[in-house]
């Protein structure tokens, strides 16, 4: 019985993986990047800077026309949305193109937000860790959108392997409690 469950968990490691690292190269009206660490001296943790780059190459691409960037108050005092939006913004992002969720501090609340700021017909690319795609797409269908696909950033750490494992159990919490 113990076989079955380490098969059933390392099945479903190797599935989120797959999924957050197979990018779906379609066009969406918006991209959802969300949030992660904010330094004490206000610039992004390369984690966060990579998740924000792969929202900046969907825009510059056409990929997406517009930018959601989502987050909440760090403990080290910024909005990680705000910041977001200020690198974008230095990155030559139209302002206009940038909308800004600073009560995203979950990836449920962020699926949330969304719902009250577009329509649920909208399409979505939902840009973040790849072990964390999985259970963002989750969310925002759990919402009620039905067009969401993914896309992963570029920056992997030692630390992704407890990233693939926290997801496991994040994923079927979500399926469950939403």
């Amino acid at each position: 019985m113990c076989w079955i469950g380490l098969f059933y968990f390392l099945g479903h490691g190797l599935i989120i993986s797959i999924d957050g690292l197979v990018d779906e190269n379609q066009k969406a009206e918006y991209a959802i990047v969300l949030g992660s660490k904010v330094h004490e001296d206000g610039t992004l943790s390369e984690r966060l800077k990579s998740r924000v780059h792969k929202g900046f190459e969907l825009i510059e691409s056409g990929h997406c026309n517009n930018i959601i960037v989502s987050g909440g108050l760090g403990k080290e005092g910024y909005y990680e949305g705000s910041k977001m939006a200020d690198y974008l913004l230095k990155l030559g992002v139209d302002s206009n193109k940038v909308i800004i969720d600073n009560l995203g501090n979950t990836t449920h609340l962020t699926a949330v937000n969304a719902k009250k700021i577009i329509d649920l017909n909208t399409s979505i690319i939902v840009v973040s860790q790849y072990f964390h795609v999985s259970r963002c797409k989750l969310a925002l269908r759990q919402e009620g959108f039905t067009e969401v696909t993914g896309a992963h950033s570029h920056h992997f750490e030692w630390r992704d392997a407890m990233g693939i494992f926290r997801e496991f159990f994040a994923y079927y919490k979500y399926l469950f409690a939403y």
